[in-house]
């Protein structure tokens, strides 16, 4: 069976099934798209089918090409790694750990250790997310702290959960890499991925403000209510965020997106354009959080995210700013893979052991929901059964 073939059959029964309403997969490798498949709709409302270009929300999937942005500062020496968030941005100096409540009162005290960049983009700062920490949810709802998503600037401004650098948990620090970025180049986050990232690899289709045209294109965000799939609708931004979000906040295409994993399959450079260093790929693709390991994410709101591990079982670190399984999955990816998602179920990996990448893009939540993992892993699946053989 060839490699489309293999990929039909996965996403068609998955919507048969009602698993998803429509999704985009593709494969590429260092010299381009393999195959790219397109099924189902764009919009249970308007019936518009999922067409190749379709624009995607890609939430958390903006963070590792901010991670990219933030690692050619470094090697600008504009940031460097392991230097004191706090020697840029002040505030960092002076946010506290949350150690809880007293009756309704928080209860803060210095961490043990500085904030640093590689922190940030690890996910071991101590910030965190208030859908996957009940603290940090509490924190928001006792200070009226604006949510995160909201735009607002003031919700990066919230405690730290642990003390940097001595555990892993999932969070806003690659909101606040971005800030680093800014405050050291002058420049925008969106104008400094405009202008060395999206340019160079060609990227048209990738953005903080949704184009008209991009949004003709846009997929609708569905929301599962039983057994149904019910589009939310989407409209064009009406305000102006105040910031660029590191996090989250790109819109993207599976053809754009795959540029990037190219880029990163060859080391740093596509289509004669340099982004990063063969080097400063490697130590992005190996583990920057030491002995610490990725663990089970449990959710605060179960209409937004379920609770989720990737790949349960395997372990996992974090480079910068990626999910590094550290053996191999049985049937899949080479230990060493990257990958990440993003809140809509939007999904990728790069194995550069094997040479592939691989996207599974759909716009549904909640999160991780069970069928969605499982349709994530048949994929793969079928992929690796299909190339390797």
């Amino acid at each position: 069976m060839n490699l489309d073939k293999a990929i039909d059959n996965c996403i068609t029964k998955a919507i048969e099934k009602k698993i998803v309403p429509g999704a985009i997969a593709a494969v590429v490798n260092q010299d381009g798209l393999m195959s790219v498949r397109s099924h189902g709709v764009r919009s249970e409302t308007n019936q518009d089918p999922m067409t190749d270009d379709t624009v995607f929300q890609i939430a958390s999937m903006t963070k590792p090409i901010t991670g990219a942005a933030c690692m050619q500062a470094v090697e600008r020496g504009l940031l460097t790694l392991d230097q004191p968030a706090a020697e840029i941005i002040p505030w960092l100096g002076e946010v506290q750990v949350l150690e809880g409540f007293s009756q309704t009162k928080p209860l803060l005290r210095p961490p043990s250790h500085p904030v640093t960049l590689r922190n940030l983009l690890t996910h071991t700062s101590g910030f965190t997310y208030e859908v996957w920490n009940s603290e940090m949810a509490a924190w928001k709802d006792c200070t009226g702290n604006p949510g995160t998503g909201s735009g607002k600037l003031d919700s990066l401004r919230q405690p730290l959960s642990f003390d940097p650098g001595t555990r892993w948990e999932y969070g806003i620090g690659i909101d606040w890499a971005g800030q680093l970025l800014e405050a050291v180049s002058d420049v925008s986050l969106a104008e400094w991925m405009q202008a060395e990232i999206f340019d160079p690899l060609a990227m048209t289709n990738t953005a903080y403000d949704c184009r008209p045209d991009m949004q003709d294109r846009r997929a609708a965000t569905h929301v599962l209510n039983g057994d149904t799939w019910n589009a939310l609708i989407s409209s064009e931004k009406t305000r102006k965020t105040e910031f660029d979000s590191g996090g989250g906040g790109l819109f993207s295409t599976v053809t754009d997106y795959a540029k990037f994993m190219q880029m990163l399959l060859r080391g740093g450079e596509l289509a004669g354009q340099r982004l990063l260093s063969p080097q400063t790929v490697s130590l992005m693709s190996s583990n920057s959080m030491g002995g610490l390991r990725v663990s089970p994410v449990v959710s605060q709101n179960q209409k937004v995210s379920a609770d989720f591990e990737f790949m349960s079982g395997t372990p996992k670190s974090w480079g910068l700013t990626f999910q590094i399984n550290e053996e191999d999955v049985n049937g899949g990816r080479q230990a060493g893979s990257l990958s990440w998602a993003g809140l809509c179920n939007t999904h990728f990996w790069v194995d550069p052991k094997t040479g592939l990448g691989a996207l599974l893009m759909t716009q549904t939540l909640p999160f991780m929901i069970p069928q969605v993992g499982n349709l994530l892993e048949q994929l793969e699946r079928a992929i690796y059964e299909t190339v390797t053989s």
